[in-house]
């Protein structure tokens, strides 16, 4: 697959749904701890989201590094945009952040914020 297909198919999957978690296996059974970690702290907010699991297709493995210019797994897009990894995430839940931005783009929650 070229890159533009690629990208092409990276960017389909960002705008249908609102949160999506490009991961290292699917959110019922993550392989490896950080995907885990997000996968959990989304879970714990009660946000629905969608996982992709990157292990099933190399194009896309490389591909969304690629696209976000951010070298690691799991990557976190909300509303189209890219929030982050692991550490990352798990900062701005921790500050509150994370359940903010969520509320600020219209993403519910089933977890008090």
């Amino acid at each position: 697959m070229t890159d533009t297909a690629v990208h092409d198919r990276i960017r389909d999957e960002i705008a249908g749904s609102d949160v999506v978690l490009y991961m290292k296996g699917s959110p019922m059974f993550p392989q490896c701890g950080f995907s885990a970690a997000v996968a959990q702290i989304l879970n714990h907010l009660g946000v629905t989201y969608k996982g992709v699991n990157v292990l099933e297709d190399e194009d896309i493995r490389q591909g969304i590094k690629d696209f976000s210019n951010w070298p690691t797994i799991p990557q976190l897009y909300v509303k189209g945009e890219f929030v982050g990894g692991c550490d990352i995430v798990r900062e701005m839940a921790e500050a509150g952040e994370l359940q903010a931005l969520f509320k600020d783009k219209g993403v519910p929650m089933t977890a008090p914020a």
